[in-house]
């Protein structure tokens, strides 16, 4: 059990405190956005702690031996440091959230609450809700390598060891035409044949965009690129990106079209879960013992 520090017990203890909650977020790009529950800013240190109206967080739950546990963060999007689209765009997960307990008479950052990471955030209306996780959810992770029969690695990764930094595997262009916020065309990436970007990745480098990054759903000969999720801002003809392809993990893919057999991290020949309901047949099982990758 953990213990309160005697000035914080005893003013507790009084019925009548001066206590609030901040929140010390941090994200993975290094920006701090520091919180309150009070309902006046609080600078400790060099750090302010703005006084979000509306912001409050659920009971943290706690268990017992190493199971992970959490609670969740909420309010208006009212700071003008987190805004809808950079939570649409993905820069708050991941981030870092430090919770403190704070005399706000004499404010100092002495007792540390609980560390915790931001997990999925939902956005109700003009709220946002954010789950947050301790640092126990790290060890519900998968580890290791799973046995299936696609590929385990990411290309370009260094499992995959395979080069994307030339042509046509990595192009910079231009957008010709945007499709909203669903997609784009583009006459660069119609130098490809069809599906050669499919599952892709599509990095904007200006524009009002620059910095988002989409994941490639579908890829035309006409140069048209369909995203998987909307952006979040607008894009407009002339802004520039970098596309890279993409690999749907299957043995022959990797083998016919990038020719990175010897380092395909799958097992493209695992049997699949129904084979255990299969017989024998005539004129079946008749490798021998030779090899089935070349």
């Amino acid at each position: 059990m953990r213990e309160l520090p005697e000035a914080i017990a005893a003013a507790l203890a009084t019925g009548v405190t001066t206590h609030c909650r901040c929140w010390l977020l941090t994200r993975r790009d290094g920006l701090r956005i520091g919180v309150t529950d009070h309902d006046a800013d609080i600078v400790i240190d060099t750090s302010v702690f703005e006084a979000n109206g509306g912001f409050e967080a659920s009971q943290t739950e706690a268990r017992s031996a190493l199971a992970a546990g959490g609670g969740e963060i909420a309010g208006l999007i009212t700071t003008e440091r987190i805004t809808e689209t950079d939570i649409a765009a993905g820069h708050y997960d991941g981030a870092e959230v430090r919770s403190y307990l704070v005399d706000w008479m004499s404010p100092a950052l002495d007792f540390l609450l609980d560390i915790a990471v931001i997990g999925e955030i939902r956005r109700p209306d003009d709220r946002f809700v954010a789950e947050i996780r301790n640092g126990l959810d790290a060890l519900d992770q998968v580890q290791g390598r799973l046995y299936t029969a696609t590929c385990g690695a990411e290309l370009g990764d260094t499992r995959c060891g395979f080069p994307l930094e030339e042509a046509p595997f990595r192009i910079a262009g231009s957008v010709g035409a945007a499709l909203g916020r669903e997609g784009i065309v583009s006459a660069d990436a119609a130098s490809a044949e069809a599906g050669f970007y499919a599952r892709g990745r599509l990095l904007f480098t200006s524009g009002a965009a620059a910095g988002h990054s989409a994941l490639i759903k579908d890829h035309r000969s006409d140069g048209e690129l369909d995203f998987w999720q909307s952006l979040v801002v607008d894009v407009a003809p002339g802004d520039q990106f970098v596309l890279t392809a993409g690999c749907d993990k299957r043995f022959s893919t990797c083998r016919n079209l990038f020719g990175n057999a010897p380092n395909f991290r799958g097992f493209p020949f695992i049997p699949a879960p129904e084979f255990v309901l299969t017989y024998a047949r005539p004129g079946e099982g008749q490798h021998r013992g030779r090899p089935l990758v070349r």
